[in-house]
């Protein structure tokens, strides 16, 4: 797994303090982005908390899933969760070790006093001392939360500062990309009030430390989801239920818990339904925690490949360039707003808005059925870089392995010689990738290749440094 290492300067550790008028907790930033520009540690919020307690178990289940490793429970460095101001929210985002669970918590205007927020995006120190203190945290006292740096902090920047350096997997990067585009396509598959939610939630198996559980089915049943042995009609995926302890946290102050999925299953060799990504919100006062899961407990966001078409079109690729100087950090992006803008059509926007996802440069929100802008404070496009399948494809167009003949393509990769083909517009391989996965972990190498010559990919001239690893590794990588 190729790593990167993201040094994160703070000007001190996180802490929450008590006081006889409540509590203040300040949470520190490192570098990020801001409509200014890059800023070394941005503040984007000063006020109060409207449900204290409810706002430190949100945070601490988002540090939960940045400590996690689901297919492994060996021991691992903390990563600091994102955090984004929206003017109108504030975002906590992390992703689990195994790129597996994807976590957000969005604290509304209603969670926040009424307070405006900041613009921006950056990384939020959260350290073992604060996880200790805001797990102790009872009542509802007055709670005041500081987003970056306070006034005194402020005027000493240039002195020391605390720097954290961790490693950064690039799946775990290119999980932030996979999760948005997967997410994009879910509805609302059903919805339970607080009870109920408890009740279900309660009733899911526990982790026993290494992902045993596989992939449940549910079905709405009257107030509730009922278990099922087999994806029936109106069935919901719940892949590795244990990976849900999470929202135990927060249980006591939910309102409704609400899911998300894919309206059709997705298809197995010989028509049965596989297994779907699906996404839990828990609603809250003022504000709304989501565990977005990927398929399988053993098959994290990173791989499935639902970025690439978005990657390998140069099209997009310019209007992406057009449509991410006209983002402002909206909470709602309003693609017909954008359209009317940048004079593109809304379809342009919209792929658009996919390729900024492939960088991390939008999200998606599935409570809202929209995007929002975000800018990760990383090099997050080294995931397009060295995503293998899409080094692997443009080292076979490089090479001049891709032969087209009318809706069949030959493509020749190392001794083998394989066959895509077009049918109604989707293309199939004949590599062992497209056997295993029938198109539903994205396109192989190869059909990748296709489409890159077909859409104009000049043949014969490398437009990226190839990871020679990369593009020598399995068929369907």
């Amino acid at each position: 797994m190729t790593r990167s290492t993201q040094a994160l300067a703070y000007v001190r550790p996180s802490a929450l303090e008590s006081s006889v008028d409540g509590g203040l907790l300040g949470l520190e930033t490192s570098g990020g982005l801001t409509p200014v520009g890059a800023q070394p540690h941005p503040s984007f919020f000063a006020g109060f908390l409207t449900s204290p307690q409810t706002a430190a178990r949100g945070l601490l289940a988002v540090a939960d899933v940045a400590a996690a490793r689901y297919v492994d429970p060996t021991p691992r460095p903390l990563l600091d969760p994102v955090v984004t101001g929206n003017g109108d929210r504030l975002r906590f985002e992390s992703f689990s070790g195994c790129c597996g669970v994807y976590a957000r918590l969005d604290v509304l205007r209603e969670g926040l006093d009424g307070q405006e927020t900041g613009r921006g995006t950056t990384n939020v120190d959260v350290n073992n001392p604060l996880r200790q203190a805001l797990s102790r945290l009872t009542g509802d006292s007055p709670l005041h939360l500081r987003v970056g740096p306070g006034e005194l902090a402020v005027t000493t920047l240039d002195g020391s500062v605390v720097e954290k350096k961790v490693p950064l997997p690039d799946r775990w990067l290119r999980g932030f990309a996979e999760a948005q585009v997967a997410t994009a396509g879910f509805d609302l598959r059903a919805e339970l009030s607080a009870v109920e939610a408890v009740r279900f939630l309660r009733s899911l198996p526990k982790s026993t430390g290494r992902a045993s559980w596989g992939t449940r089915w549910v079905v709405p049943s009257g107030r509730t989801l009922r278990p099922t042995t087999r994806p029936v009609a109106g069935a919901i995926s719940l892949p590795g239920p244990e990976r849900l302890t999470t929202l135990q946290r927060v249980l006591r102050h939910a309102t409704a818990l609400r899911v998300y999925g894919p309206a059709t299953p997705g298809a197995l060799p010989g028509g049965s339904a596989g297994a779907t990504s699906t996404a839990w919100e828990v609603v809250l006062p003022g504000m709304r925690l989501t565990l977005t899961l990927s398929p399988e407990t053993r098959r994290g966001f990173s791989g499935e490949g639902g970025v690439l078409e978005a990657l390998a079109t140069e099209e997009a690729a310019q209007d992406a360039e057009l449509i991410s100087v006209l983002l402002a950090w909206e909470p709602v992006i309003d693609p017909a707003d954008l359209a009317a803008q940048s004079g593109l059509t809304v379809a342009r926007v919209r792929a658009a808005l996919v390729r900024l996802g492939t960088a991390g440069r939008v999200g998606y929100d599935v409570a809202d059925a929209a995007y929002f802008h975000r800018e990760l404070p990383y090099d997050a496009d080294r995931a397009e870089r060295h995503n293998p399948r899409l080094v692997a494809a443009r080292g076979l167009v490089s090479a001049g392995a891709v032969a087209l003949d009318g809706r069949v393509a030959s493509v020749t990769s190392g001794a083998r010689v394989y066959q895509v083909r077009d049918v109604d517009g989707k293309l199939r391989c004949t590599c062992v990738w497209w056997t295993d996965h029938l198109g539903g972990r994205g396109p192989c190498k190869h059909a990748l290749a296709v489409r890159m010559v077909r859409r104009g990919a000049t043949v014969g001239t490398s437009t990226d440094t190839l990871d020679a690893p990369a593009v020598a590794a399995g068929e369907g990588r």
